[in-house]
């Protein structure tokens, strides 16, 4: 078999879907009975890496949760359902977005708890950068969400240069401080 053939170039967003399920146990949850929020970031987390490692087919590692909106609480007994895809792939990192959503167990009531995007990267076993093969959205969803995966990598790129430049200036600053003292 052919290495083309086990790691394409091109995959489709469908081939990186990613569900998982729990249940809300009182391990899960604070004094109020409510889902911890690092609880929910975990399984975010998790569900996430599902779907980067069905995309790059190597190991996958946790760049960065970019953003998570916590909706509403999630209680105790509740079926916490997440859903993920890729977004986009760069050359060796992608973006996931996962979204969550709690079911009462008796009703079946359905809501929408949580969403988040995280970006992995690939490497292999001696940890170093793999490529990633290129996604295709084909439905216009998932071209919207290509599309806003790259505004916001361009947001972080700007957001990681100014954090950079505020590093050096103060690090310039107690420099300074330091040869006067």
């Amino acid at each position: 078999m052919s290495n083309q053939m086990t790691n394409p170039i091109v995959r489709t967003v469908a081939s990186t879907q990613s569900e998982m399920t729990e249940i809300i146990l009182p391990n899960d949850t604070n004094t109020l009975g409510n889902l911890l929020g690092g609880r929910l970031m975990h399984f975010i987390d998790l569900t996430g890496a599902m779907a980067a490692y069905r995309h790059s087919r190597t190991h996958v590692v946790t760049a960065a949760m970019d953003h998570i909106d916590f909706i509403r609480p999630v209680r105790l007994g509740d079926l916490l359902t997440l859903k993920s895809s890729v977004n986009r792939a760069f050359t060796t990192s992608m973006e996931v977005g996962v979204k969550v959503w709690a079911e009462h167990p008796q009703t079946g009531e359905l809501l929408h708890v949580a969403s988040a995007y995280l970006v992995f990267v690939a490497i292999n076993k001696q940890c170093q950068l793999q490529k990633v093969p290129q996604l295709m959205p084909e439905t216009p969803n998932e071209i919207r969400r290509y599309e806003d995966a790259l505004r916001r990598r361009e947001h972080r790129e700007a957001e990681s240069a100014r954090r950079k430049e505020a590093r050096e200036a103060t690090d310039e600053e107690e420099d300074g401080a330091e040869s006067k003292a």
